[in-house]
Formats: C-alpha cells, sequence, structure tokens
C-alpha cells in the first residue's frame, strides 16, 4: 500500500510571486535581489526578471532611432544572468481580483504605449534569471531564496537596491534582522 504523499511533495507553483535572496548570496548577480517570476513550472523551470538592480544606463543609451524617442529616458535594470546581450521590455500593472500582471517581451512600440497608460510601469532589462526544471525547487529547500507575494504598492517602489531591505523587513522579526545587518559582517 503506497503512502499518501506528504504536502512538501506536491510541486509548487511561484509565478507571480517575488524571490528575495538570502544574504548568503552576496557574491554575484544575485547580491540582495528582488526577482519577479514571471514563468514557473517544475516540468521545465523557471524564468523571470531582477528588479532592484538598475545599470545606471537608458535605453536612448542603446536604441538610437526616432521611432524609440519615447522610451529614451526608461531606466535599463540587469534583469539576470541569462541572455545578458538582449533587452526586454516588460510592463505591470495591479488587477485588483487577480493581483499583479505582467506582459514580458513586448516590443518598442507596445512599452512606448504601454508607459502612457495609467496604472501601468514600464521597465527595460538586460538579460533574465532562468532556472532549469527542479532547480529553483534545489535552492529553496537550500533556503537560497526566500519567496514572498506581491503586495500591490511593489509598484509604488522605487525598484532600486533598497527594495530588498524594505520587502525582507515584511516577512518577519528575524527577516527584519537580516535586512539591517550589515552587507559584509565580518567588518563589524
Amino acid at each position: 500500500m503506497a503512502e499518501p504523499s506528504s504536502k512538501s511533495n506536491l510541486p509548487i507553483e511561484l509565478k507571480g510571486k517575488l524571490l528575495l535572496a538570502d544574504p548568503s548570496l552576496r557574491d554575484g548577480v544575485f547580491d540582495h535581489s528582488v526577482i519577479l517570476l514571471t514563468h514557473h513550472q517544475h516540468a521545465d523551470g523557471a524564468a523571470g526578471f531582477i528588479l532592484n538592480h538598475p545599470t545606471g544606463k537608458l535605453a536612448g543609451e542603446f536604441l538610437k532611432g526616432d521611432e524609440f524617442a519615447a522610451l529614451r529616458q526608461l531606466e535599463v535594470h540587469h534583469g539576470g544572468p541569462v541572455a545578458s546581450d538582449q533587452m526586454t521590455f516588460a510592463s505591470f500593472w495591479w488587477q485588483p481580483k487577480s493581483g499583479l500582471r505582467w506582459s514580458v517581451r513586448i516590443t518598442a512600440g507596445q512599452a512606448a504605449a504601454q508607459m502612457r497608460m495609467p496604472g501601468r510601469i514600464v521597465r527595460a532589462f538586460i538579460g533574465y534569471a532562468g532556472w532549469s526544471a527542479g532547480q529553483l525547487e534545489s535552492e529553496l529547500a537550500r533556503t537560497s531564496w526566500f519567496p514572498l507575494a506581491a503586495a500591490r504598492d511593489l509598484l509604488g517602489h522605487p525598484h532600486q537596491p533598497q527594495l530588498w531591505s524594505e520587502l525582507m523587513r515584511r516577512i518577519s522579526p528575524f527577516h527584519r534582522i537580516l535586512a539591517e545587518a550589515p552587507r559584509d559582517p565580518s567588518l563589524n
């Protein structure tokens, strides 16, 4: 007779969740990262964009044609280590019944049009974050990431490096201590 599977053995659904990097991931691209998972299926992996790593560059530095004029002042973020030679536009908005919504890999024309829509934010990303099948689940089991539901005010926060500590403080008192710890405790 087979034992009933435990709840921990059930596939988890993380699409639409935020992943906050554990402070131990301080080396490399995921240091204090907040990632929005735009895709997650246990069988084929996960993908998303780092929200809080601006590059200091504007889309106009990459897109020179007149047709990109509306996007010239759009800040470019480092979306992750995969396809780091590609720029991707994404639009984000909040729907009262279904929460955070997004449209990724939109054209420059679509991005410019959505920038004019009330309640939408548009971001440009260089690269994205990606995981193969089961890889993210393994990293979650090692507590490399803290999953968090996206709150409505996410769209009102500046998507700057301090977003990580602001969101960590919301999880629990323990996570608040992590958020307020020095980046390199050995220098304390």
